[in-house]
């Protein structure tokens, strides 16, 4: 295990580790916009080795983004290994990426938190 202290939406940080088996995207998909939800899930193709898992965080609150979240995991070349049901009122997912990894672009940000209060 590898320990990075970076800003989490750059880029950068994940230079030296991708593609990795095993993305976390926990905290984040609440927390920015649906752009940029889109937008940090393009990367994870980059992040993921071929055969790698993210496992990624949503809340079920209207609007509930987590199936269109799935679609755009689909989309860019993953496949749903689990999703919590709305039930649950939290949207917990895990996708396994079988495409090949993407280079991972330099000096990009995938998302910026906004202001939910």
């Amino acid at each position: 295990v590898q320990v990075v202290v970076d800003d989490a939406a750059r880029t950068d940080a994940y230079a030296d580790l991708a593609p990795a088996d095993l993305v976390l995207v926990c905290g984040v998909f609440g927390n920015i916009s649906d752009a940029d939800v889109r937008a940090t899930i393009r990367h994870c193709a980059a992040l993921c080795a071929t055969g790698g898992t993210v496992f990624w965080t949503r809340h079920r609150r209207a609007p509930d983004l987590v199936p269109t979240i799935c679609d755009w995991f689909v989309a860019e070349g993953f496949t749903p290994v689990a999703v919590t049901s709305p039930a649950d009122r939290i949207g917990v997912g895990v996708h396994r990426f079988l495409g090949t990894p993407r280079p991972l672009p330099a000096g990009k940000r995938m998302f910026e938190f906004v202001d939910r209060t």
